[in-house]
């Protein structure tokens, strides 16, 4: 299936989603995977395979034949071997998300479930709980969670606690704005990024960009 969505702000950024709707074999044809990435799908299992195929394949669309090969850091972090560019992959329940930028990036793509409430008292700190409204608070919790996740991606090291270091400023819930801002700390690192959400079918899409001074 062609792109399902997909937006374009040269220089910074561009991000794409591809719907899955093609079976395993039709992106092995198409894809020429090297050694190191041929590792990293030996490993996957069950249908994460195919989002992590999809995600490659749609990857290799964005750039054409100069993304060559994605492979990853030693914090596990993927990026290009070939390119000063920074990427971020997702995949949700048949959708694929990748975003490219010159500067740290992450990007989360979830469906709606009724299930993250079970985790938002561990991820949320009290102040971002405090600012959930009844009628939005699904909606709100998965953007709360895609933010965090879009900043651990963006980081690119483990063991970042999502209570301690990672810090989104409480926003009230608006889809027409879809704009929040974050933080990581940890250590001596401390970088602010922008946040971006919007809801896609019964999706939410997050993803950061990195303050830079221009």
């Amino acid at each position: 299936m062609p792109l399902f969505y997909q937006i374009n702000q040269p220089p910074d950024f561009e991000l794409a989603i591809w719907h899955i709707a093609e079976p395993e074999a039709w992106f092995l044809e198409r894809l020429h995977l090297n050694e190191a990435e041929h590792a990293q799908l030996s490993v996957i299992k069950g249908h994460r395979r195919l989002e992590w195929l999809a995600a490659r394949y749609l990857l290799s669309q964005m750039l054409g034949r100069t993304a060559g090969a994605m492979i990853k850091d030693v914090h596990g972090k993927p990026h290009l071997a070939h390119l000063p560019l920074h990427i971020s992959l997702s995949h949700s329940h048949g959708l694929a998300a990748v975003i490219i930028a010159k500067h740290p990036v992450g990007v989360d793509i979830q469906k709606l479930v009724m299930k993250i409430e079970r985790i938002a008292h561990r991820v949320l700190r009290p102040e971002e709980l405090a600012s959930l409204q009844p009628a939005s608070r699904l909606e709100h919790l998965h953007i709360y969670w895609g933010a965090k996740e879009s900043l651990y991606k963006a980081y690119g090291r483990r063991e970042l606690d999502f209570t301690q270091h990672i810090l989104i400023t409480p926003f009230t819930f608006d889809l027409q704005n879809g704009r929040c801002y974050g933080q990581v700390i940890k250590d001596d690192y401390q970088q602010s990024f922008s946040l971006y959400y919007q809801q896609i079918a019964d999706f939410i899409l997050v993803y950061a960009l990195q303050q830079v001074n221009k």
